[in-house]
């Protein structure tokens, strides 16, 4: 693997403030990479260090195998894409994907032809005459690309770049983003808090929590395994058991996470579920979110006197249920089932969880989940 950026012990500090914590990545040439955070995690921290717009406390960054922890962001061959856009709006669209090149005293024919080659990678052939302010917001993020395109930097930063977008065409330019990666070749670091934005766009991605990185890992991996109850927490929605209630339910004491999608829901007078690797358990329906295409129901779980309370969500796909349906559920008993391979076991909490080892309530992680969704 041909290493495109290696991060050594990276360390930023303002003030008393750690906001990065001796992070060390390495990122592949051709990659594209995502490093996904809530806010204040560390992620737009480190960009900014790869870049050059912060120095770091500590630490080593290397691009292409220099070192260019002490070089100022033009002496760096990378290029930053922002989420404002940052466009001159004097200018035209030729212009604006021309200034870079302007800059770096690049002859008047030989800049038109390649800002002309950018537009066309990002579609945007036959706008060149057009000034900002007359296109929309995707195609002006589209005019902030093929400004750093045309550099033809060897890294390409982007910093929350579709943050500015609604939901409909930021799943647009999601597709595109990723199809332009895939043309030009070069490496792309994208930093955003969004985890579908993050799955659909990357071929590995690394979770920031307080500073430093919890789990780097394929979209596959980090869904289906993740490492820490901050991961499991953070990416998607996932129910997290603590060790009290996984040893009424599964028969052993561990932290461990289910996946809504993965779980079962049975009525309760439906022939028992049974098998050397299903795990079921009884409780009763507490609420019922109704999304269209899917419906979640939250399930308190019957567990021996003195437990916990425990409520785990299940997602069903509605392929044949309507909404009075699914809503007429809240208050039934109900059996839950799942496979037992599909039990993550989680080695360790992670940074921020609010609780230590053997305390608090894990599968309130899941619950919150929840609630953000409706």
């Amino acid at each position: 693997m041909t290493v495109a950026i290696r991060l050594e012990g990276l360390r930023k500090e303002f003030g008393e403030l750690r906001a990065v914590d001796d992070v060390d990545l390495e990122i592949a040439d051709g990659e594209f990479f995502s490093m996904l955070g809530p806010s204040g995690s560390g992620k737009t921290t480190v960009l900014r260090m790869v870049a050059g717009f912060e120095k770091p406390t500590a630490g080593r960054v290397h691009l292409a195998g220099k070192d260019v922890t002490s070089d100022p962001p033009f002496e760096r061959d990378v290029n930053t894409v922002f989420q404002d856009y940052a466009l001159f709006p004097h200018m035209s669209v030729q212009q604006n994907v021309e200034y870079g090149l302007r800059v770096k005293k690049v002859n008047r024919s030989d800049r038109e032809e390649r800002a002309k080659r950018a537009l066309a990678t990002v579609r945007l052939e036959g706008y060149g005459g057009r000034r900002p302010h007359q296109l929309s917001g995707g195609q002006r993020q589209r005019v902030a690309l093929a400004r750093a395109l045309v550099n033809q930097p060897k890294v390409l930063l982007l910093d929350e770049p579709l943050g500015a977008l609604d939901l409909k065409l930021r799943r647009e330019m999601q597709i595109e983003l990723k199809e332009i990666q895939r043309d030009v070749g070069i490496t792309f670091v994208f930093v955003t808090h969004d985890q579908e934005e993050a799955l659909t766009l990357s071929d590995r991605i690394a979770v920031f929590n307080e500073g430093k990185v919890e789990q780097v890992a394929t979209p596959v991996e980090l869904y289906e395994r993740p490492a820490t109850t901050f991961v499991a927490g953070f990416v998607g929605t996932s129910n997290l058991l603590d060790e009290d209630v996984a040893a009424q339910v599964l028969g052993e004491r561990a932290v461990v996470s289910i996946r809504p999608e993965k779980i079962h829901l049975h009525a309760a007078g439906d022939a028992p579920v049974s098998g050397p690797d299903v795990v079921t358990v009884d409780g009763t329906v507490a609420d019922v979110i109704y999304l269209g295409s899917a419906t979640h129901s939250i399930v308190d779980l019957d567990l021996a006197d003195g437990a916990r309370p425990t409520r785990l969500s299940v997602m069903q796909q509605n392929l044949e249920s309507s909404l009075d349906h699914a809503l007429a559920r809240r208050g039934e008993k109900v059996r839950l089932s799942w496979d037992r391979a599909h039990v993550v076991h989680l080695g360790r909490r992670g940074g921020g969880a609010g609780e230590a080892e053997g305390e608090g309530s894990a599968h309130e992680v899941g619950h919150s989940s929840m609630e953000e969704s409706r």
